[in-house]
């Protein structure tokens, strides 16, 4: 795989992730003053789905997630991706923005995924609500089995190997790429890296998700998937359904600056991947497949 030169992150905010707004600051012993404050935005995005072969090919809305604007190619070829819909970039043939004649205003609101005509589609078998929130993902799921029956690969043990002095690394290098939290503080971000620690993508979001979503599209769409020799780590707590992603996508280590569920522990050992929480303050906990470690 080809790394990106990690100094290509971009220095100043995408325009469309954050607003100003005029709000009213209040210190210690100091009156309210109303001053410019940048804020991370949030948008609606409508995914609307085209499939079937070149002659009976139909559209409908797939789903509506909430997410911070831009990147929305990543995010939705990330989540067409972990769903499993789709399982390589040859399975994509176009993600294009589209107007929603419902509303013209919101011109960037809404995606158009169009599979290529070999991919097979049964509605039916999406069994949840469509509809997202930017703060948990799709909580629809009407049991977990419909989760873990998804083309989850169970990983190779041990490699990569990755030494715990360059986990501990991880977190700052992880903030100091973070742009828009930066300016705002109000954004989570997934991370890429590789064994020796060195950043090869990142990408933020309002929702914990979307940040992995869209960090996931932009490596299918370069063709680096799977990411079998790489290391995930993500600004927030680890949910079953991240650990999800991240075993779709081939990852073997995933890691977070904050707690797994019980339910994500369980998902981690049966994908056979290690999975690090609390990895801050130059510590961290091993909670599924500690043989990837070195020196932990």
């Amino acid at each position: 795989m080809t790394s990106p030169d990690s100094a290509a992150v971009p220095p100043l905010l995408p325009a469309a992730s954050y607003e100003y707004l005029t709000v009213q600051a209040v210190a210690a012993g100091r009156p309210a003053a109303p001053r410019s404050d940048v804020v991370a935005a949030e948008e609606p995005l409508e995914i609307s789905l085209v499939t079937g072969p070149e002659n009976q090919r139909r559209r409908f809305s797939l789903a509506i997630t909430m997410r911070t604007p831009g990147d929305d190619a990543a995010l939705v070829a990330g989540f067409l991706l972990t769903e499993g819909i789709i399982g390589q970039a040859a399975d994509l043939r176009a993600v294009l923005p589209c107007p929603d004649v419902r509303k013209p205003e919101e011109q960037g609101n809404v995606i158009r995924a169009e599979l290529a005509p070999h991919v097979p589609f049964d509605a039916a078998r999406q069994q949840r609500h469509f509809y997202t929130s930017s703060s948990c993902g799709v909580c629809g799921k009407t049991s977990i089995d419909a989760v873990q029956a998804a083309a989850c690969p169970v990983l190779p043990p041990p490699a990569p190997l990755l030494p715990a002095a360059v986990v501990h690394q991880l977190p700052a290098r992880l903030r100091a790429a973070q742009a828009v939290f930066e300016q705002t503080g109000g954004l989570h971000a997934a991370a890429l890296f590789s064994p020796a620690g060195e950043l090869l993508l990142l990408h933020e979001d309002v929702g914990r998700h979307n940040a992995v979503d869209k960090l996931l599209g932009a490596a299918l769409l370069r063709g680096w998937l799977p990411l079998a020799g790489q290391v995930l780590l993500v600004s927030g707590r680890l949910s079953f359904e991240l650990v999800q992603k991240a075993a779709v996508a081939g990852v073997p280590v995933l890691a977070a600056v904050g707690a797994p569920s019980s339910l994500a522990v369980q998902a981690a050992q049966r994908f056979g991947l290690t999975l690090l929480g609390f990895v801050r303050d130059q510590r961290f906990n091993i909670y599924a497949v500690p043989e990837r470690i070195i020196g932990a």
